[in-house]
């Protein structure tokens, strides 16, 4: 697995090929099921700690809302031939950006799922109701946990997404949640815009 380094310089690199179309989830609005094993009860987040540091790098395998419910694995997404990102095949999984950085790591981790699938609900449908203060654990493969706590939650125009924003590098272990929202373009078959929820790690 590459460091935290490495994976950030290429993210940026990714970034100027496909600025414009990575992650703007043109298939939200498609999905077939609902995700499964929702979680069951809310927890109060930590403040945000700033001597919160760097875990390393260790692939993420699950991720818990429990503020809207979500309990879902996660799957790799990677980039498409034409240089958009991979969104999951359905509603029913959450997926991690592999050329971001790992949860815990430094730098923006981006985590993406879809709104709904096929007129169900996707894994992210409540994302847009999270709040400022609401906690975000990843489990991580080795082990260990991530935990942090929502900043704050964005809603931008996918013709005016703000890249270096949502994807530039930053000096602490941050976490961005991305799906659709917005109206429903009936003729693209896709929302017009995304949700992207900010949140930074807690010790």
């Amino acid at each position: 697995m590459h460091g935290g380094t490495d994976r950030r310089h290429r993210l940026a690199l990714r970034l100027v090929v496909s600025a414009f179309t990575v992650l703007l989830m043109a298939g939200c609005g498609q999905a077939t099921e609902t995700v499964p094993g929702a979680a069951t009860a809310a927890t109060s987040a930590p403040a945000p700690d700033s001597s919160a540091t760097d875990l390393g790098a260790s692939r993420p395998v699950r991720l818990l809302i429990p503020s809207i419910k979500v309990d879902t694995a996660l799957m790799d997404l990677g980039l498409q031939p034409d240089g958009t990102m991979e969104v999951p095949p359905d509603g029913k999984l959450a997926g991690w950006y592999t050329d971001s950085p790992t949860p815990g790591e430094i730098g923006p981790s981006v985590l993406a799922a879809h709104v709904d699938w096929k007129g169900a609900e996707g894994v992210f449908f409540f994302l847009s109701k999270t709040k400022p203060g609401d906690r975000v654990v990843v489990k991580r493969e080795d082990g260990s946990s991530a935990a942090f706590v929502v900043d704050r939650v964005e809603q931008y125009p996918k013709d005016n997404f703000p890249t270096d924003a949502v994807y530039g590098n930053v000096d602490t272990a941050q976490l961005r949640l991305i799906t659709c929202g917005g109206d429903f373009d009936a003729n693209a078959r896709s929302y017009r815009d995304n949700i992207v929820v900010y949140a930074d790690l807690v010790s």
